[in-house]
């Protein structure tokens, strides 16, 4: 490293050192001063707390109705399997059409497949296959859906801005899972779940109205090249790409072996923690306090200097949480356990979309974000159904305790493929003019004495 390097370094650690408190919220909140994130954070918020009412109810509407583990799992495969085959199609079209009008369409699809599935459980017609193919259909439109609002993040909030933006939706998203199954638990509890359904319906005005309000230059980009070349573009590029691909490869393991055990909370709330509904929302509200605490410590940071080893180290702590959670049979330590677990999952994934995004280069965003959107929610409906049967024959604590350690083993992987991994991401940072004067530090951070 060269002495202006170590001088510049130096001096970025003595500024936030001296940073107040006030200025420290004010930087940990800067894409606020866009009146389109603004107006984009708003409504999603109200949204995704819908969202996380209708994920939570209908769990514990299948398990109802089946009490079958495995029909359990199968539903997530069925609500997630889309994004892996379609997601491709998703991001070519995030590359070619308005970013905008794409997300106004996917979040208006959405909203009318909460309200089909309101009105047959409020009608009381409502069938186990009913929930497989609406989940299916949701799975199809959020394969648009991702890519499309996880590029349309840069067109609000531009590159400066773009770090902290990915934060803040993190934190959004995990704010709605606090509230969210907390509401959830109640509500079923008491009237039932048709109605956490059409609240979910109704809570989709709010971001559809926000997006119609917006002012955003975000035009339509024309191709020379076939949807199929533009595709094989993207993944080529993924391929090629050493840094890029090791992260996709982690969180793509994470999201098989490790998210399953969102899919089996109604088990431990269930049978194991004897906690019903009302347990099962504290759980995953628990899973979503310590997210929110992973999504805001991201936020609070300046420059994307040492966010590789931040995915390790996230990596690790979120299987060492998850075999400790396996083990627990009190309801509240199992409760605690979830902090940690909601915290290194979120802060690892919000890393990796960051560095991700900080490197890929602008004409190829929605496509790498279609295989970060393949390998974080298309490879979970794969974790789900082999979850569920795993957990049919040995049971969930078994099966969760030993995709735990799978991530344990993919973080002690990634770390000791940092050193090699730098360079290239030194290189895709620069290019991309977001380095911040930290070149050699940005993926891998080096104590300054080196």
């Amino acid at each position: 490293m060269s002495a202006k390097q170590n001088s510049a370094t130096a001096t970025s650690e003595e500024t936030e050192a001296k940073t107040p408190p006030q200025a420290k919220w004010v930087t940990t909140l800067r894409a606020l001063r866009h009146r389109n994130f603004q107006l984009f954070f708003g409504g999603q918020l109200i949204s995704l707390t819908g969202t996380w009412m209708q994920t939570v109810a209908q769990a514990w509407l299948v398990y109802r109705m089946t009490n079958s583990p495995l029909l359990l799992g199968s539903v997530g495969f069925a609500s997630q399997f889309p994004v892996f085959l379609v997601a491709p199609l998703g991001g070519i079209t995030a590359d070619r059409v308005n970013r905008q009008r794409l997300v106004i369409a996917t979040q208006t699809v959405s909203m009318i497949l909460a309200g089909i599935l309101a009105a047959l459980t409020l009608g009381g017609s409502i069938q186990v296959w009913h929930i497989f193919v609406l989940a299916a259909l949701l799975g199809v439109v959020n394969a648009f859906d991702i890519p499309g609002r996880q590029s349309f993040l840069v067109d609000m909030v531009g590159k400066e801005d773009l770090m902290n933006a990915i934060a803040l939706n993190s934190s959004m998203f995990n704010g709605a899972r606090i509230v969210g199954p907390a509401v959830a638990g109640i509500l079923v509890s008491r009237i039932g779940e048709g109605w956490c359904f059409a609240a979910n319906a109704i809570s989709y005005i709010a971001v559809i109205v926000g997006l119609l309000l917006m002012h955003v230059h975000c035009a339509s980009r024309a191709s020379q090249h076939s949807p199929i070349e533009d595709i094989v573009e993207g993944f080529g590029w993924v391929n090629r790409t050493k840094v890029i691909r090791a992260l996709l490869l982690l969180l793509g393991l994470v999201s098989l072996v490790g998210m399953p055990y969102t899919v089996l909370m109604p088990v431990f709330a269930d049978k194991i923690l004897h906690g019903g509904a009302r347990g099962l929302g504290i759980l995953m509200g628990s899973t979503g306090v310590g997210a929110l605490f992973g999504a805001l410590t991201l936020a609070a940071k300046t420059g994307v200097k040492g966010l590789g080893r931040w995915v390790a180290l996230a990596c690790g702590s979120f299987g060492i949480s998850l075999v400790l959670f396996s083990f627990s049979r009190s309801f509240w330590l199992s409760a605690a356990l979830l902090l940690p677990a909601g915290y290194s999952m979120m802060l690892q994934m919000a890393c990796s979309n960051t560095l991700v995004q900080t490197m890929v280069p602008d004409h190829l965003r929605g496509r790498v974000m279609s295989v970060y959107s393949m390998m974080f929610m298309g490879m979970a409906p794969f974790g789900a159904f082999f979850g569920g049967a795993l957990a049919h024959r040995i049971g969930a604590p078994d099966t969760v305790a030993i995709g735990a350690a799978a991530c344990v083993i993919g973080a002690i992987w990634f770390g000791r493929a940092l050193p090699d991994l730098r360079i290239e991401a030194n290189r895709l940072i620069i290019a991309q003019g977001l380095a911040g004067g930290e070149p050699e530090q940005e993926l891998n951070a080096q104590p300054v004495e080196e």
